[in-house]
């Protein structure tokens, strides 16, 4: 899969980039004389040289980056042109966290993993998790597929379509990226795989998710032995501090409480940290962060919580997470361990290890955000690298491996 590093990457580039144009309605055109999209590339280029913060892991040469992509800038005249190129520059990093904000037109990749995580297998794709919930497992598709073929390409084909171009060496990790990319498929479009399971080739159809009523970002209910459950689906409202104090008055006199950050995309700190407050009767460090300083990483700076509540929760805590817990939903597990008030049952999460940026561009006013602070536990270790004490394999019923533990720290 490592064949495109070896083409000629300008001509591969703007044929992939130019090609997608076709597919745009024509937007406000911008003067060419005023240098807007130049400006704006620049201005992207630059900033992330200066400030993302895995150049060291990836294999991206930012430099090829700029002399592929900005040529390609000069030949644009609407914006919407000009966001494509913006999505092909920040595609060459391969970091899920790295991606710009806000629908724009055309066939736009979904974010990676979608609701598929696969690996490569002799030019195939491995099934080897699938997001609860999700369209592709509601259309069939099932944890050890082989899929073959994503809307009638093969997958290497697929792959190939998603590889960064500008890269200085095979990098598996972008690979893998490309990879999960094709079988994510396209924003508010149907996909159609090609399966091989039990030795027999399937076709199943993968509609576009119609509308549904999202999930609370906090429920709550009682277990069997009285053990209190909080599932939080999102870290992203400031009204979940509020409704998770609520639910933890409940269970005040719990014998262990556990939760549950399975599918959860993250969201901000300002949520969790007041949340994992509600455990600790000091302050106490919960994790460690850096940024760029130069051509590395500049020393870390500790991150503390501070106690809140009219009371302290002092029982055992289980923090349930799986293959789709994201960002927060990774930082607030690694918090509780690192505060030493919890541990963590379930499946690896996604491994988005940094805290993002934001960024707008001056002209064209297109926002993005990219990975600008590494977070790592207490003990130094790096988020991305984040395994469960208690890690479940696939198909095991993670609630239950989360209660047993329960029963375990209290001894019974």
């Amino acid at each position: 899969m490592n064949d495109l590093t070896e083409a000629p990457v300008q001509d591969y580039s703007r044929r992939l980039v130019l090609g997608g144009m076709a597919a745009l309605t024509a937007s406000p055109a911008f003067s060419k004389d005023d240098a807007t999209f130049v400006h704006d590339f620049d201005e992207l280029w630059q900033t992330l040289a200066d400030r993302y913060a895995f150049f060291v892991e990836k294999a991206t040469d930012w430099d090829r980056v700029r002399a592929v992509y900005r040529p390609l800038v000069l030949t644009v005249e609407n914006r919407d042109d000009f966001a494509l190129i913006v999505r092909r520059v920040l595609a060459e990093l391969y970091d899920s966290h790295t991606n710009m904000r806000g629908d724009w037109p055309g066939l736009v990749e979904r974010l990676q993993p979608f609701d598929l995580l696969v690996r490569a297998e002799h030019e195939r794709a491995r099934v080897i998790a699938v997001r609860e919930g999700g369209t592709a497992g509601a259309a069939g598709v099932a944890v050890d597929d082989l899929i073959l073929s994503v809307d009638g390409d093969p997958m290497p084909v697929a792959t190939a379509r998603h590889m960064p171009t500008c890269l200085s060496r095979p990098d598996p990790a972008a690979e893998a990226s490309a990879l999960n990319t094709a079988v994510s498929g396209y924003r508010a479009q149907p996909r159609r795989f090609e399966v091989e399971r039990d030795g027999r080739i399937h076709v199943i159809n993968v509609p576009v998710a119609a509308p549904s009523q999202p999930e609370a970002d906090l429920s709550h209910r009682q277990l069997e032995g009285g053990i209190g459950y909080i599932r939080i689906a999102s870290f992203g409202d400031m009204a979940t501090i509020e409704a998770f104090d609520e639910a933890l008055s409940q269970m005040r006199d719990a014998p262990g409480l556990i939760i549950d950050v399975r599918r959860n995309g993250g969201g901000d700190t300002a949520v969790a940290r007041p949340i994992m407050g509600r455990f600790i009767s000091e302050q106490m460090p919960y994790a460690l962060m850096r940024r760029r300083e130069g051509s590395g990483l500049g020393p870390a700076w500790t991150e503390y919580v501070e106690p809140r509540g009219p009371f302290t929760f002092s029982g055992p805590v289980v923090v349930l997470t799986d293959t789709w817990s994201a960002s927060m939903a990774e930082g607030f597990p690694m918090g509780m361990r690192s505060l030493g008030r919890a541990r963590i049952v379930g499946e690896r999460m996604m491994g988005l290890g940094a805290a993002v940026l934001p960024l707008r561009l001056d002209r064209t006013g297109i926002d993005l955000q990219y990975s600008g602070e590494p977070v790592y536990a207490i003990d130094g270790s790096p988020r991305w690298t984040l395994r469960p004490d208690v890690e479940t394999t696939l198909g095991q019923d993670v609630l239950a491996a989360g209660v047993r533990e329960i029963h375990t720290m209290v001894g019974g």
